[in-house]
């Protein structure tokens, strides 16, 4: 009995406090119109990828060969709403590559080296404010018309933020019914009477 009490304690404990790192690759060809994206647990075990297009009424996120999301603009902001991120999520790794042409004429070198430049401001302001973060910015110049962007990011959590980010939207939940219940009854009173 106490061996089990033991056990189970140790397991609840790793399981809410363990760090776990959620992986997220991407990479994007602007002239192809396409995203494609991959999502993964410590950057081995693969929870879901896909590709996404722009139309002209919305983003088309294809998550298999027959199955695709369909999210129009108009409804983005919304979107943003609902998956609130909170402070226990914390960003661990941010590598960013971009690839344009023009190697070949002094155009191209200043937008690539613009690019850097930039992005070099950028993350050199991140680590100051985050000493922490792992940080790297490439500039790639091709010989071919083309711009790309690859992005690897990696962000840690824990099952206490989990569980405390549920618990919080259950809440939101709950209190949106109550309040939707009341004015329910309100309305029906001011009919009947």
């Amino acid at each position: 009995m106490g061996e089990f009490f033991v056990w189970s304690t140790f397991t609840g404990s790793l399981l809410t406090f363990f760090p776990i790192f959620l992986w997220l690759d991407s990479y994007v060809d602007i002239p192809k119109n396409r995203a494609w994206f991959s999502l993964s647990l410590y950057r081995h075990l693969k929870l879901f990828g896909g590709y996404g297009q722009l139309d002209r009424e919305g983003i088309a996120v294809h998550l298999t060969e027959k199955k695709a999301v369909f999210v129009p603009y108009n409804k983005m902001g919304d979107t943003r709403k609902k998956f609130e991120i909170t402070k226990g999520f914390q960003l661990w790794r941010l590598h960013q590559t971009v690839e344009t042409g023009g190697a070949e004429s002094l155009y191209g070198i200043f937008i690539a080296t613009l690019l850097q430049s930039v992005g070099g401001g950028t993350f050199a302001y991140l680590r100051t404010k985050h000493p922490f973060l792992s940080l790297e910015n490439n500039t790639l110049l091709s010989d071919k018309a083309c711009l790309k962007f690859s992005f690897e990011t990696a962000t840690v959590f824990n099952g206490f933020v989990i569980g405390m980010a549920f618990m919080k939207k259950a809440l939101e939940v709950f209190l949106n019914w109550i309040r939707k219940r009341k004015s329910t009854a309100f309305l029906k009173r001011q009919r009947s009477s």
